[in-house]
């Protein structure tokens, strides 16, 4: 049921209650912090790098990696991650960049949606305003945001995420999954964050932002060994082999 609908159910009852009353800006503020938030999320995954440091598209490498003398796994990191993400949001979004071609067939082929960052060069940042402007077009607002260059977290990760934000008052804006100490790339975004991170320059960085509104970013802890590992380089990548492999 969206806010809207809400809004003027509330509108009519209490009219019909009172037709003397007027609903002012204090009531309907208070009306809505005492609303349970919405449990409609989508799913975001930033996939627009270049692969620079792997020398290969890291959005493909196989998922788990793929052990010797053993068959290739049937997944990729991109296609893991919109799987995972697919179990819990209305759908998922794929930002690509230069590197669009080759994630396309991927992406449709697991049911999940392409956006492209027509200047992938402008950074990171830049690919997570498109894709969340998408997620605000296509009238959602909370979003699980991802890179594609990690091996995807469990579902427990993602559920107690969701749980956590949507346990959460209004005042937290985020909620960031911790484990041993280290704090994960994935996270959950409302509305409130999505739009600070869209009112700032696309030269911005999502930490900063993330620092400086520290009071409003509820950190959760998860017992997931894959929260914080990201892979940048071959050795990255053979290091995830002998973890997965333990």
């Amino acid at each position: 049921m969206s806010s809207v609908f809400v809004f003027f159910a509330i509108r009519v009852k209490l009219a019909a209650a009172n037709p003397s009353r007027s609903l002012t800006f204090s009531l309907l503020s208070a009306i809505f912090r005492n609303m349970p938030r919405s449990p409609s999320f989508a799913g975001v995954i930033l996939a627009a790098g270049e692969s620079t440091g792997m020398g290969t598209e890291k959005a493909l490498l196989s998922w788990p990696p793929q052990t010797p003398g053993q068959p290739p796994p049937k997944d990729t990191f991109l296609s893991a991650a919109i799987r995972s993400l697919s179990l819990s949001s209305d759908f998922v979004l794929v930002v690509a960049g230069k590197n669009e071609a080759a994630l396309a067939p991927v992406v449709y082929a697991n049911g999940a949606m392409l956006v492209t960052n027509p200047d992938p060069d402008r950074g990171q940042f830049s690919s997570l305003q498109i894709g969340l402007h998408e997620v605000l077009n296509r009238g959602r607002d909370a979003a699980m945001i991802t890179l594609v260059d990690r091996p995807p977290v469990s579902q427990a990760t993602i559920e107690a995420l969701r749980t956590a934000f949507a346990e959460a008052p209004q005042s937290v804006w985020a909620v960031v999954p911790e484990s041993s100490g280290h704090r994960g790339d994935l996270f959950l975004a409302g509305r409130e964050l999505m739009e600070a991170y869209l009112q700032a320059p696309a030269t911005a960085s999502a930490l900063d932002l993330e620092h400086r509104h520290a009071e409003h970013i509820q950190y959760v802890a998860v017992n997931d060994p894959f929260v914080a590992v990201r892979v940048n380089t071959p050795e990255d990548y053979a290091a995830l082999l002998a973890k997965s492999s333990t």
